[in-house]
């Protein structure tokens, strides 16, 4: 099995007796960066409607807890070179208009977009989430970040994206009004009591606020050791703060690639990545250091030492760990992003085996399903490996539930007799 090691079967005594969740991460025409170029993706996916609606049914078919659209409010890049030849962010729906779309066409799915607090209010995402929540019957998820870039927040009139600890001071904020504003706002409350809520931040603030607010975490760890000690963290954490642990579901990414045998799969991975132009591989990296321009650095010499990112403090720090663990050049770097070094790829058994060591060996309570290219990517996991984890007993054969947090196993909210929110005052400055 290809990222690329085989993996052995876990073998914990104390087998998981619930089920996993799977979520269904949808960028159109797909995650990796050269997605566009693909033959069998329609290059401007993201903002065609058709598509994505073929992409949501495809994974309500499938029994997907829910389909989840990420967002940035600002290019990535700075490279016009390099926006040229990406289609990420630069070609994609708002995702919140998008939800209301889908929420029509579709009937039992999760609906969950990423809304930031840097650069929103919290009555106009409260209407928001409130209004979609209806709309669809009680899908609604609201990713709750606080953005990642300077190129947000330019768009919003600031000259550069505020401190992280700003930010995540300004999110608890927020996120209290917002809550308070479902319980007593000018909009009957929303069928789940409260859209469910999603987090991603790894930094200690980051796992603060999860552990906090969050009922689905979504993480980007890779190595299962690492993963065990962040599940444990999380749930100690949720608890520390009155909530059942279980009431909190840790989603890891996955990115898959598979086939019926292992060199179709290793197939479709080369011919994937032999698209992704050598500049935009580093324009990937540079960003994920914190945007800082690697240009002036010879290729085949070791990542400097940068100031410390203000964009993501964990991926910063993860491709340091790598860098130093296996003594990598920025050209070994560059070279893993454009081999897609993030994605598992084999067949269906041997990712069904990846998934089942996870979910068994309390790594994560389920998968953020990430698709490197679109329909192909997704078409092949509902087909192949679903029905693999169906027959294992770890994945549901259909809905039992018509909600969000029905098919997430979450109670709804606690809610306060009379709870009204105070006023939000915080300035963005």
């Amino acid at each position: 099995m290809s990222r690329r090691t085989d993996r052995s079967r876990h073998t914990d005594r104390s087998r998981r007796t619930d089920q996993l969740h799977l979520n269904a991460f949808l960028k159109p025409p797909g995650e990796y960066l050269a997605a566009w170029r693909h033959p069998d993706t329609v290059a401007d996916a993201g903002v065609n409607i058709r598509e994505v609606l073929s992409f949501a049914r495809t994974a309500e078919q499938a029994a997907f807890d829910a389909v989840f659209l990420a967002d940035l409010v600002g290019v990535p890049f700075a490279s016009e070179d390099v926006l040229s030849r990406v289609s990420v962010v630069n070609d994609s729906f708002e995702p919140t208009t998008l939800l209301a779309a889908l929420a029509a066409r579709t009937s039992r799915i999760g609906l969950i977009a990423t809304a930031s607090t840097s650069y929103n209010e919290p009555y106009q995402v409260a209407r928001t989430f409130a209004s979609i929540d209806h709309i669809s019957g009680g899908r609604a998820g609201w990713n709750v970040v606080t953005s990642l870039n300077d190129g947000e927040a330019q768009n919003f009139g600031l000259d550069a994206h505020l401190d992280h600890a700003t930010r995540y001071d300004r999110a608890e904020k927020f996120y209290d009004t917002v809550t308070g504003l479902w319980d007593s706002s000018d909009i009957a409350p929303p069928p789940q009591g409260h859209p469910v809520i999603v987090q991603a931040g790894a930094s200690e603030a980051g796992k603060n606020l999860a552990s906090r607010i969050a009922d689905v975490i979504f993480s980007g760890i890779r190595d299962l050791a690492k993963a065990q000690e962040f599940y444990a963290e999380i749930k100690e954490r949720t608890a520390a703060h009155g909530r059942d642990p279980d009431h909190l579901k840790v989603l890891p990414a996955l990115s898959v690639i598979t086939a019926p045998t292992e060199a179709e799969a290793r197939d479709k991975l080369a011919r994937l990545t032999e698209l992704l132009p050598p500049q935009v591989a580093l324009a990937d990296l540079s960003y994920w250091l914190g945007g800082f321009d690697l240009s002036p650095y010879p290729l085949d010499g070791p990542l400097p030492e940068l100031p410390v990112s203000n964009q993501s403090h964990t991926a910063q720090q993860q491709i340091y760990e790598d860098a130093r663990r296996d003594n990598l050049t920025i050209r070994d770097l560059v070279r893993r992003v454009a081999d897609d070094d993030r994605t598992i790829t084999g067949t269906p058994q041997q990712i069904a085996d990846h998934i089942e060591e996870w979910f068994h060996g309390r790594a994560a309570d389920g998968f953020n399903v990430v698709f490197p290219y679109l329909p192909g990517t997704l078409d092949d996991f509902a087909e192949l490996v679903i029905p693999e984890l169906r027959r294992r007993g770890l994945f549901r054969t259909h809905y039992t539930g018509s909600t969000l947090r029905e098919h997430l196993g979450l109670p709804g909210p606690s809610v306060a007799p009379g709870h009204v929110p105070a006023p939000y005052k915080e300035e963005m400055s």
